[in-house]
């Protein structure tokens, strides 16, 4: 049998997030290949309808990453994000889509070691979960 590979989402912020997934990737940290990143701005910028079109199209899962609370460059983004993010899992929960398959995390530039764990953590939750098949029919 085959063994199912997730395809996860990662909306990672420009500025901390997405430089710590390059620094992983620089210093040669070895972490699944699952997730595709998308690089934005700021997690505030990250709209929730995003994350439920990736769902819908195609993602088992989507990882939203940023700033640490307290140093996102346009100082209140990632509270935004953090907000947003409650409020997409209880939406999520409604439809019958398990928690687990969106996670946010803080993650600043020189936090490789974290970025790369993370991927690995939600990789393995995911492929737990199993595909998602959102949006399509039968």
């Amino acid at each position: 049998m085959e063994r199912f590979e997730p395809r996860i989402v990662g909306f990672l912020c420009r500025w901390c997030s997405y430089a710590g997934a390059d620094l992983a990737g620089t210093s040669r940290m070895t972490y699944p290949p699952n997730v595709y990143p998308i690089r934005v701005n700021c997690t505030g910028r990250i709209d929730p309808t995003f994350i439920i079109k990736a769902l819908t199209q195609g993602a088992d899962g989507v990882l939203i990453a940023g700033c640490h609370p307290g140093d996102c460059h346009y100082n209140k983004g990632n509270y935004n994000a953090f907000r947003r993010y409650l409020l997409l899992k209880k939406l999520l929960g409604q439809v019958g889509i398990d928690e687990a398959r969106v996670r946010l995390e803080w993650i600043s530039a020189s936090e490789a070691e974290k970025f790369a764990r993370v991927v690995k953590e939600m990789t393995e939750t995911i492929r737990e979960l199993g595909p998602l098949n959102w949006g399509k029919t039968g």
